[in-house]
């Protein structure tokens, strides 16, 4: 058995979801495909995939044996690269993932810079408000704002963001200044519904969980639509600090209930690789590293606060 080949093979069928497709990629036959896979389970002794009449997964040990042929499979195009004398031009096709608005704001600017700097690389850009599974989506590099559950993949911290509630001067003006989370119940709340459908928004006092349920007088499935709603003087609602750097910097927002506001949320750059990335992986990694740590708004000691 080709254990190289064997690799490529097993890789492809995980990352693009079945055999049949794999095989349209390697152009290979499905037969061929299938017991390249087979040959490859049964050399090893377990099992690498779950297959049923929808889906090929894999299974534990198949998901790790995934990582590490990768990992093997990039130090082979690095090496071939490197005796080409090429090392030092990235190229290929890179998959990387952020949600929505943090894509358009802040890591689009990255790719732009990026692909101008290596123009022998292509990338996707799978900006989405939801979690991806880096395996099934066939993704490389990541922008995550939160804290990361345990696993495989590498992370390195960017910077923080705040989960602030605010509101339009005009409005608050007309309606009052909300002291208390309690306040929450005598105005007006645009709920944000694209991750979270539960009307109910979590604070602390004295150090202790305060949740709070809500009542929306409008919920929408973007933040771009409850920050606009919010701006036209409808009401309060609550995003993340970046996504209204420009209207707090402007007068158009202003943020209510500081004391009351969670721990910042942390920010990462996460990646599937190891200390041994891919030279067209490690280059983005660098490059986005930089930019996102420079950017005033991802730091809390420097976010706008309210006046």
């Amino acid at each position: 058995m080709d254990r190289l080949q064997a690799m490529k093979t097993y890789v492809a069928v995980v990352e693009c979801g079945g055999f049949t497709p794999a095989a349209r990629k390697l152009d290979a036959s499905l037969s061929v495909v299938s017991r390249i896979v087979t040959d490859l389970e049964t050399h090893l002794g377990v099992r690498l995939l779950t297959r049923t009449t929808r889906v090929v997964r894999p299974t534990a040990t198949g998901a790790a044996y995934y990582e590490n042929c990768r990992r093997i499979l990039a130090e082979i195009d690095d090496a071939e690269l490197a005796a080409a004398g090429t090392h030092d031009a990235p190229r290929g096709r890179l998959s990387i993932t952020a949600s929505v608005l943090f894509g358009r704001r802040f890591v689009t600017p990255v790719v732009v810079e990026y692909l101008r700097r290596y123009p022998e690389v292509d990338v996707d850009c799978l900006f989405i408000d939801r979690v991806v599974n880096f395996i099934d989506e066939g993704i490389d590099v990541g922008v995550r704002i939160g804290a990361l559950p345990s696993s495989s993949l590498q992370a390195i911290p960017v910077g923080h963001v705040r989960r602030v509630v605010c509101a339009a001067p005009d409005y608050l003006a007309q309606h009052g200044t909300p002291t208390s989370p309690d306040d929450l119940a005598h105005h007006a709340v645009i709920q944000t519904t694209g991750i979270s459908t539960a009307p109910e928004w979590r604070f602390m006092r004295d150090g202790d969980p305060l949740p709070i349920r809500l009542a929306p007088r409008m919920a929408t499935t973007t933040n771009d639509s409850a920050i606009a709603a919010t701006v036209a003087g409808f009401g309060l609602t609550r995003v993340l600090s970046y996504q209204i750097a420009d209207e707090l910097r402007d007068g158009k927002l202003r943020v209510v209930l500081e004391d009351y506001e969670p721990a910042p949320l942390p920010i990462h750059v996460i990646h599937r690789e190891g200390r041994h990335a891919m030279h067209k992986v490690r280059a983005f990694i660098d490059l986005a590293v930089d930019l996102l740590r420079g950017q005033v708004s991802l730091n809390t000691s420097d976010t706008p606060q309210a006046r």
